[in-house]
């Protein structure tokens, strides 16, 4: 499946301005998922957003709420947000620039491909990956998506351009109350001896399809084992309608059920008419 773009601007250095796309490094696909399915009778299960006491509600008339005290919310209108205009949603600005080694792997996040968008962007984005190469630098800035503004860094990465978002300092624990137990006093000399020799031993070069999530592998091997097994309990969900469908149906019951009560009404009250004019 072809990747597509999660976020479309251009990337500033300067007065350079860059078009470009943002896509996903990560591959969703990769990891095994279930659905959730009611044993006793199939079903898949499904989720509705819900108000105690009304039930179901719509997308349309869900709001923004902000909890200024217990139970207490100010309500914001989708409009009122959107409003809020940031050059960051379509800007991706460097304004500042680090060593590739002075952040801490604490603040990486999620990674992103950052590629051109067409020929005539991809001399200055070869230019501005070319400057952090030669430097070893890592290029800093904010980008809006999803309703959110992140902060990035912006580093070489084989023929292109990586973007990792950042966590912002406000958003990390400090580590002092889970280190602050454990002795400054230096390791054992002998000991610190033999975990340096070991270390030095298993050192090499990093390659990560050396490493394989075994988790997902043993799932893949027991679903297929349970597949080939006829006995293995299955569940038939086509009942359902197929998703949306299936809400279509029963929402099409539910008010032909409303109308034949409206329909029965009318018919009774047309029938006592002709009687009392009879």
């Amino acid at each position: 499946m072809a990747s597509r773009a999660i976020w479309k601007g251009q990337l500033r250095l300067s007065l350079v301005a860059i078009p470009v796309e943002v896509h996903s490094a990560k591959d969703s696909g990769a990891r095994v998922s279930f659905r959730q399915i009611h044993g006793p009778s199939g079903k898949k299960v499904r989720y509705e957003k819900t108000v105690p006491g009304i039930g179901p509600v719509k997308q349309e008339d869900i709001l923004k709420g902000y909890e200024v005290d217990d139970d207490e919310y100010l309500l914001l209108e989708p409009d009122e947000i959107d409003a809020i205009r940031l050059e960051t949603r379509k800007t991706l600005e460097l304004v500042q620039f680090v060593g590739a080694c002075e952040i801490s792997p604490l603040y990486y996040d999620r990674p992103y491909y950052v590629v051109p968008t067409d020929d005539l962007a991809e001399d200055a984005y070869r230019v501005i990956r070319d400057a952090l190469r030669q430097t070893d630098k890592v290029g800093l800035g904010q980008l809006t998506m999803r309703g959110k503004e992140y902060l990035c860094a912006v580093r070489p990465c084989g023929d292109g351009l990586l973007m990792e978002t950042l966590h912002y300092a406000d958003e990390i624990r400090s580590a002092e109350p889970l280190f602050s137990s454990i002795e400054d006093d230096p390791a054992e000399e002998d000991l610190l001896s033999v975990a340096t020799e070991l270390i030095d031993r298993k050192t090499k070069p990093f390659d990560a399809s050396a490493f394989e999530d075994n988790y997902a592998a043993a799932l893949r091997d027991l679903i297929e084992r349970k597949r080939k097994n006829r006995k293995t309990p299955r569940a038939s969900t086509t009942e359902d309608g197929g998703g949306k469908g299936g809400d279509n149906v029963v929402d099409l019951m539910s008010a032909l059920k409303e109308s034949l009560k409206k329909d029965g009404g009318a018919k009774r009250g047309r029938g006592s008419a002709r009687k009392k004019s009879a």
